[in-house]
Order: structure tokens, then C-alpha cells, then sequence
């Protein structure tokens, strides 16, 4: 049987309660494991309680740490796989970040749960089994997400409904990895090329902000972020990324003090690419073309944060660069 980590966050699928009336993060991990007979049948486990938490209160200082504790047990030979279990209200933000924290040498798979497990229709224990059946079977392919039979891309998660059993998908513009039907893995193609982290970041990070643009939105809550030390913020625009007029002054100061401007979409599809509807070299701004607004403050929290700090043009180069 293969060696697997299961490092636990809190998270619905260790939720207490009813179905729509429950605490996250209450169960610890081992009482998971030892709730779902099968997972000793699959694998040999190693097993860790990293934190206890909804994810809603997860920050970007958890991302650090586990990565930090991922990258030492990848550096251990008798690991074959890692599991991290996981709330889905930030898991497309922690997903992202360990996409960009760590290499894909080995299979990193985050799972998590709609309902908690005290529910009469609980789906934590089928995706525990799946992220389990993948984790010993994906070395090589790097950070991803398994629910509800789906195999997702770290870098191209969203979660599309408030409390539906399918609500993490593929983003409108990617598919599915794989799935798992069953205990079945089944990838929808050869393993990617080896590749190593494409950031190192330290802590603290810096304070990247999002903007969410509206029908007469202000602009002093521009001026009040930069005041309160955020050095990035990006713009959750209406279409495809279209500055506000009442914005522009704004934007500027941010832009003369030093702040990382970022123009990405509140729109679900379709993404922001340079130089549409805005001459970004002009403004001084960066398209987050696949980005959404919530993974393009991840990308620009740890790029920001990184020794050295990449210029525009690396920054410009790294959205770009999504999916990678």
C-alpha cells in the first residue's frame, strides 16, 4: 500500500451539525481517517492536524506554512502522496498559492466537502476515498483538487454555488483534469513536464486588496487602501476590465506611491487581456487575462513578496502565464 499524508485544516468536512446548521473544523483529523474503514484499506497513513479552521479565516500566512510542511514531506522517501482536506470557501485561493509554492515532482491533493460529517448525505468520506485513489496514483502531477468525482487544476478551481455537492468546477475556460469514477482514476492525459516553484515567497506578505467595481463605486476607498499600506490592488471590473472614469485620479496616486495595479473581472468567464478597453503600459496597470479576482490577489500577494520582487514586465509575464 502506498505511504500517504493526510494534513488537515478544519473545514466543512470536519463540520458538526446539520446540513445547513453546523460548525467547521470541529473534528480532528484522525477521527476522519478512522471514520472511513476504507482509507486504511487504501493506503498507509501519516497523520497531521495542521489547523482547525473554517477557511473563511484561513490567511495567507496558512498558505506559508503549508507549503513549508508539504515541501518536507515531499523530501521524505517514504511518502508517496499528500492529502490536505480543506474548507471550499478559500480553497481556490490555498490551491492557487500551493500551485505557485511548490514544484509537481510529487501529488499534492486538497479535497473537501459540501456537507459536514455529521450529515445524514455527508460527502466527505466518497472525496476523502477519491483524494486518496488519486494522491497515491498522480506522482508528478503537482497540486490539485478532488470533489465529487472531479480531478480540478490548482490553478483553475472556482466554486460556482453556495451549497451544492458539485459547487467546486473547472473554470469556464478549462476542463476537468480527470475524475474518479469510484476507486477508478482516470487522467485525461500524460503527466506535464517536470516543473519547479514558480515563486518563492517569504513571510509576512505583503497586503495585496481587491476592489469590487460598481455602478458609482468611489473612489477614497482606493485612497484608503493605499493609506492603510496595501502594496497591490486589483480591480474586480465590470466587462472586460473597464476602468471607471471616477477611478482614474485614484488610480494614478495608487500607481505614483509604488502600489501594484491589477485589472481583472467580476464577470465569471472570459478573463481581461492586455491592452482591451485600457492601454495598460499607459497606466502603469497589469491584466489578469485567466485570472479571477480572488486568484489574481494570490499571484500578486506572492510575487510581491518575493526575493527578488519580479518587475512589471515579470508580473505582466506571470498572469500571462496562467494556466501554467
Amino acid at each position: 500500500m502506498p505511504r500517504l499524508a493526510l494534513l488537515a485544516t478544519g473545514g466543512t468536512i470536519a463540520g458538526s451539525g446539520s446540513q445547513t446548521a453546523y460548525r467547521a473544523g470541529v473534528l480532528d483529523a484522525r477521527t476522519l481517517v478512522e471514520a472511513v474503514p476504507r482509507l486504511g484499506e487504501l493506503a498507509q497513513w501519516q497523520i497531521e492536524q495542521a489547523f482547525a479552521l473554517d477557511s473563511r479565516d484561513l490567511t495567507p500566512a496558512h498558505w506559508l506554512e503549508l507549503a513549508a510542511r508539504v515541501r518536507a514531506l515531499q523530501a521524505d522517501p517514504a511518502i508517496d502522496g499528500i492529502v490536505i482536506t480543506h474548507g471550499t470557501d478559500t480553497l481556490e485561493e490555498t490551491a492557487l498559492a500551493l500551485h505557485l509554492l511548490l514544484g509537481n515532482a510529487g501529488c499534492v491533493v486538497l479535497t473537501a466537502a459540501m456537507r459536514p460529517a455529521t450529515s445524514a448525505s455527508a460527502d466527505g468520506p466518497l472525496n476523502l476515498i477519491q483524494a486518496a485513489c488519486v494522491a497515491g496514483a498522480g506522482a508528478g502531477r503537482g497540486v490539485l483538487v478532488v470533489a465529487d468525482g472531479r480531478i480540478l487544476a490548482a490553478d483553475a478551481i472556482v466554486k460556482t454555488h453556495t451549497h451544492a455537492v458539485d459547487a467546486l468546477q473547472p473554470r469556464p475556460d478549462r476542463a476537468a483534469t480527470g475524475s474518479v469514477l469510484g476507486e477508478a482514476v482516470h487522467f485525461g492525459g500524460p503527466a506535464p513536464a517536470p516543473r519547479a516553484a514558480l515563486l518563492r515567497a517569504d513571510a509576512p506578505l505583503p497586503r495585496v486588496d481587491i476592489l469590487y467595481a460598481s455602478a458609482g463605486a468611489p473612489d477614497d476607498l482606493i485612497d484608503a487602501c493605499v493609506r492603510a499600506g496595501a502594496r497591490g490592488l486589483v480591480l474586480a471590473l465590470t466587462g472586460h476590465g473597464s476602468v471607471p472614469a471616477a477611478w482614474r485620479e485614484a488610480l494614478a496616486r495608487a500607481r505614483a506611491a509604488g502600489v501594484s495595479l491589477v485589472r481583472a473581472s467580476r464577470v465569471g468567464a472570459g478573463g481581461v487581456w492586455p491592452d482591451c478597453n485600457e492601454d495598460d503600459e499607459a497606466a502603469g496597470t497589469i491584466a489578469a487575462c485567466h485570472a479571477t479576482p480572488q486568484q489574481a490577489r494570490v499571484l500578486l500577494m506572492l510575487a510581491l513578496a518575493a526575493r527578488p520582487v519580479p518587475a512589471r514586465n515579470d508580473l505582466v509575464a506571470l498572469f500571462a502565464g496562467l494556466p501554467c
